[in-house]
């Protein structure tokens, strides 16, 4: 089958690679009907993660099942599913607190709980980037929906960025009538502005420099904050009559950059600390890491992040942190898409054949004007 491979830094292509088969009575086989590139695909895509050459790439993975294993009961062949990139076993005490995205029994590195599909140090799993897709544990992992191929684009969102996006909100303490403020406007922070809007919020800042994604904050009903205009927990201030927000999601993680392109880790946790007001909430579902040899302090590089703490704890705030347990809210999320209620497939801007993953990747990557996301179709 083809797929996108992993060629080394800022290099992909297309190859024919092993099929996708059954290996355990409980894997499924789908025929990916779309995959997306990631924001976190680029990670290793610029050589900031450590991934094998030859990985199979894609966490963000829908289609159709296409043969099921003999301990499958639940979900049938010609089931159209979206794949949650967490991969659980859906037995182990995190699964059954909920916490799909810390399973201890999938991931198989020494010290790392949660595994994932085509990501470096989240198992052995190939991604989805690709014709067929093996999807261990079918029944507890995969969710179903209505078939055909209405709301396609919208539903490929549900395997990560929908999720997360709502994840942040949650993490933050949102509640209905807050302001709120997203720092990072690409996909997960406009989902996360999506949600906050969905769950009533008076008002969501939406931070960031790239004019095309402030167009798209805009598009949603949110106000664009664009930082390299100046000091956005200034503007933020000034927008807000001075009361600051309630609550802020984090989605840039550990490579924010400043308006000179200039690395600073800490920067937008020292932004929300000084923008959410005192006993607020921030959720932080921009991706951190252990360690970072490519980070540009000392500390950087060995994952520590020396943010201001000590405003943190004068203020009260609390701070929620973590991969998403997609599982936790992609029903709801399937049901709000089908009711009209949510429609996230307003970021998409490419719809490429798969062949052209490595056009993808590039054009991403640079940020070029108007490539918001990114879907394959193989």
């Amino acid at each position: 089958m083809k797929a996108v491979v992993y060629k080394g830094t800022r290099s992909v292509a297309v190859e024919e690679v092993a099929d996708a088969k059954v290996e355990q009575p409980t894997d499924a086989v789908i025929r990916v009907t779309t995959s997306n590139i990631c924001g976190s695909d680029l990670h290793m895509y610029e050589g900031r993660a450590s991934v094998d050459e030859g990985k199979v790439l894609g966490h963000e993975n829908m289609g159709v099942v296409e043969e099921v294993g003999p301990g499958v009961d639940r979900i049938k062949v010609g089931d159209r599913v979206s794949v949650p990139f967490n991969i659980a076993c859906g037995s182990c005490r995190s699964c059954n607190e909920g916490w799909t995205s810390f399973c201890e029994r999938t991931n198989p590195i020494e010290g790392m709980q949660g595994a994932a599909y085509g990501y470096a140090n989240m198992g052995p799993y190939d991604g989805g980037q690709a014709e067929f897709l093996r999807v261990p544990y079918a029944d507890f992992n995969l969710l179903v929906l209505p078939p055909g191929d209405e709301h396609e684009n919208d539903f490929t969102m549900l395997s990560d960025i929908f999720p997360t996006g709502w994840h942040g909100t949650v993490l933050a303490g949102h509640r209905p009538g807050d302001r709120v403020a997203v720092f990072g406007a690409g996909p997960v922070g406009l989902l996360a502005a999506h949600s906050a809007r969905i769950q009533g919020a008076q008002e969501v800042y939406v931070v960031d420099r790239q004019s095309d994604r402030l167009r798209l904050a805009e598009q949603i009903d949110c106000t664009p904050i664009d930082f390299s205009d100046g000091d956005p927990v200034e503007q933020i201030m000034e927008a807000s009559g001075g009361a600051g927000v309630d609550c802020g999601v984090e989605a840039v993680g550990w490579q924010a950059h400043d308006s000179n392109g200039d690395e600073h880790p800490e920067m937008v946790l020292d932004n929300l600390v000084q923008v959410v007001k005192a006993h607020g909430g921030i959720g932080v579902v921009g991706v951190y890491v252990p360690e970072g040899p490519d980070g540009p302090t000392e500390l950087a590089k060995e994952g520590r992040v020396a943010f201001d703490y000590g405003t943190f704890f004068t203020k009260g705030q609390r701070m929620g942190t973590g991969q998403a347990p997609v599982k936790r809210y992609n029903r709801q999320l399937r049901d709000l898409i089908v009711s009209g209620v949510a429609a996230p497939g307003f970021l998409v801007s490419h719809e490429l054949a798969l062949d052209d993953a490595p056009t993808g990747y590039a054009n991403f990557d640079k940020r070029l004007d108007g490539w918001t996301k990114v879907l394959l179709r193989p």
